[in-house]
């Protein structure tokens, strides 16, 4: 689990913060790249928000509601609610509909798998060929 935390979760939580803390012409790079996936985020129920939080989840996917707060909240760093009638005015200030939580909900139980899982079919199979094809099935590449 150490290692997993080191090889994987770290470099990640690294690229999240430079993400959300280098700023490119008065906003941040996270900000850019969740603007270039608006488009197609609109044909899922979903933002580009979520499409980068769910991008960058593939080290750990616990940690998709954080960095999808921290994006909304344009924290440094992830951050928590603490009410639930907290996180619901968050959100409905973001513009989400009872349509965009239950497209959320069926991303979460389709989209790609998190790294440890990858990493397991790569041993288990012992090809990175087939751990490629279980991730572009999971995408819905194939």
């Amino acid at each position: 689990m150490l290692r997993r935390a080191v090889v994987m979760a770290a470099p990640a939580g690294m690229v999240i913060w430079l993400m959300g803390n280098v700023m490119l012409g008065g906003e941040t790079v996270m900000s850019h790249v969740a603007g270039f996936l608006d488009g197609p985020g609109s044909v899922i129920g979903l933002d580009g928000v979520i499409l980068v939080r769910f991008i960058l989840a593939i080290p750990a996917n616990e940690i998709v509601l954080p960095t999808i707060l921290m994006a909304y909240t344009e924290a440094g760093a992830m951050v928590e609610v603490e009410q639930i009638q907290g996180l619901r005015t968050l959100l409905e200030a973001q513009g989400w509909t009872t349509l965009t939580a239950m497209s959320l909900l069926v991303f979460v139980v389709l989209h790609n798998p998190c790294s440890t899982t990858l990493l397991t079919i790569k041993r288990e199979t012992g090809s990175w060929k087939w751990t490629a094809v279980a991730l572009a099935r999971l995408l819905g590449a194939g």
